[in-house]
């Protein structure tokens, strides 16, 4: 069975209404833009984060949101973050970069993975993620998504995350 088809599986095990749009891989948010014009819905950016302690992080926000990482690490009561590696993504979370997404809570069986979604997300009639790959977009509702993170022992912390405060335009005297 492959992973597409385990995770509609358990999509539709769960009750969750989702689509699922094919595209060309993309890897990076600026790749996605012109996919994200023919696709509604808020799209997304995740990072995957690990901190002083060892705690691994995975957290979604809204595709063009700069996350404020030294904001964050407080709000979340974290160590300073660093990225985790394209290994540990692989070892813990069954993912490649590139196809970074919450859904892949479902591969993380030990749950060492904490998640962190925007609570702007999670309001939202259609958030857009990964499904486990990134050469497809899968849409489905914010609280559809929290719904599944929880049945799969994947709380999020919902919060506020917070923007990146634009640089500081130098001075002319």
């Amino acid at each position: 069975m492959t992973d597409d088809s385990r995770l509609h599986a358990e999509l539709q095990s769960a009750g969750i209404a989702f689509d699922q749009v094919e595209h060309e891989a993309v890897f990076t948010v600026l790749e996605s833009s012109a996919i994200e014009r023919a696709i509604p819905g808020a799209h997304t950016k995740n990072l995957f984060l690990k901190d002083t302690s060892g705690q691994f992080y995975l957290v979604t926000v809204l595709a063009e949101k700069q996350v404020d990482l030294g904001a964050l690490r407080h709000l979340v009561g974290a160590g300073r973050f660093s990225f985790g590696s394209g290994d540990e993504m692989v070892e813990l979370l069954g993912i490649t970069p590139g196809s970074v997404t919450p859904l892949a809570a479902f591969n993380d069986k030990a749950g060492k993975v904490q998640l962190v979604l925007d609570e702007v997300l999670a309001a939202q009639p259609r958030v857009n993620v990964h499904p486990l790959r990134n050469t497809a977009t899968l849409g489905l509702s914010g609280l559809d998504l929290v719904r599944l993170l929880v049945r799969w022992r994947h709380a999020p912390l919902i919060v506020p995350v917070p923007n990146k405060a634009p640089a500081a335009e130098p001075s002319q005297n």
